[in-house]
C-alpha cells in the first residue's frame, strides 16, 4: 500500500508536470501570434514606410503634397468630417429607438443595420449609380436641375454614408440594452425634460462606447474604396479620394509615390489604433 508521503510527492509531480506542459502550451500559442503579428501587420507596415521613402525625404513630402495628393487627402478627410458626424446622430437616434421603444417591425430594422455589413461595397455603389446616374428618371431630373450625385463629392458622401453607418450603432445597441430604461425613467419622473435626461444620464452611460465607435465609423470612412470607387468617376484632382489615387498612382507605374501615399492612410490607420486602445483602457478602468 502507497505511503501517504507517497502519495502526496506523486501529486505534485503530477501538478508539477501539468503546469509545465500548461506553460509550454501558453509559450507556444503567444509565440505563434507574435509570429503571424510579425509577418502580417508588421512587415508590411514597415515595407510601405521603406518603400516611401525609397527616393528620400525630399521626394516623399514632394509626392504627398503634389495637387492631385493634396486633393485626394482634403477629400478623404472631408469626406470622413461629413461621414462620421451624420452616422454619428443617426446612431444614437437608432439605437435609442430600438432599445427604448417596443413596436412592430423592431427585428426587421435590427437585421436592416447589419445590410451595410452583408452587401458587397461595390454592389452598395451600383445602387447609388442606379438611382442618381443618367439612366434613371430621379438621375435624369437632378443632372436638368443642374444636380450632380453620381461621379460627384455627394455621390462619395452617401456611398461613405451607407457603408458605415452601422458602426456607431451596433457599439451602442448592446450597451443600452443591458442599461435597460430605469435611469431614464427615473429622471424623468422627478421632472426632467427629455433632452435633460439625455444629456446627463444616457450620454455619460454610453459616452465611451460611443467614441469607441465614431472611432471604428472614422476608419472606414478614410479607407472605403469599393462603393467610392463606383460613384466617383476616378476624376484626378476632384473626385479621388486616397484610396483611389494609390491605385491610380500604382496602375501608372508610380510605385515610390503610390507608397508614400500609403505611409498617410497607414499613419491615421496607426493614430486610429491609439485612440482605441486608450478608449479600451479607459473603459477598463471605469468597469473596475
Amino acid at each position: 500500500m502507497e505511503s501517504p508521503v507517497a502519495s502526496r510527492v506523486a501529486r505534485q509531480a503530477g501538478i508539477a508536470r501539468h503546469n509545465v506542459k500548461n506553460t509550454a502550451i501558453r509559450l507556444t500559442l503567444i509565440a505563434l501570434v507574435l509570429l503571424f503579428l510579425f509577418f502580417f501587420l508588421v512587415i508590411p507596415l514597415v515595407a510601405i514606410f521603406t518603400e516611401a521613402f525609397r527616393q528620400g525625404a525630399g521626394f516623399y513630402f514632394s509626392s504627398i503634397t503634389e495637387p492631385d495628393a493634396l486633393s485626394a487627402i482634403r477629400l478623404t478627410l472631408l469626406v470622413a468630417l461629413i461621414a462620421v458626424p451624420v452616422n454619428t446622430i443617426f446612431g444614437i437616434l437608432f439605437a435609442w429607438v430600438m432599445t427604448k421603444y417596443a413596436f412592430r417591425g423592431k427585428s426587421v430594422l435590427m437585421t436592416l443595420i447589419d445590410l451595410p455589413f452583408s452587401v458587397s461595397p461595390v454592389i452598395a455603389g451600383l445602387i447609388f449609380i442606379l438611382i442618381f446616374g443618367q439612366h434613371s428618371s430621379f438621375g435624369r431630373w437632378l443632372m436638368a436641375h443642374d444636380i450632380n450625385i453620381v461621379f460627384n463629392v455627394p455621390g462619395i458622401v452617401l456611398a461613405t454614408l451607407f457603408v458605415t453607418f452601422p458602426f456607431v450603432s451596433r457599439e451602442l445597441i448592446p450597451l443600452m440594452q443591458n442599461q435597460g430604461t430605469t435611469a431614464e425613467e427615473a429622471s424623468l419622473t422627478l421632472g426632467a425634460s427629455g433632452w435633460q435626461t439625455f444629456l446627463k444620464v444616457t450620454l455619460p452611460n454610453i459616452k465611451w462606447a460611443l467614441f469607441y465607435g465614431i472611432i471604428l465609423c472614422n476608419a472606414r470612412a478614410i479607407g472605403e474604396f469599393g462603393a467610392v470607387s463606383v460613384v466617383s468617376g476616378h476624376i484626378r484632382g476632384l473626385t479621388n479620394t486616397m484610396p483611389l489615387q494609390i491605385e491610380n498612382l500604382y496602375n501608372e507605374y508610380q510605385f515610390v509615390a503610390a507608397f508614400a501615399l500609403a505611409s498617410v492612410m497607414s499613419l491615421l490607420a496607426v493614430l486610429t489604433m491609439i485612440l482605441k486602445v486608450i478608449l479600451e483602457n479607459r473603459v477598463k478602468q471605469g468597469l473596475r
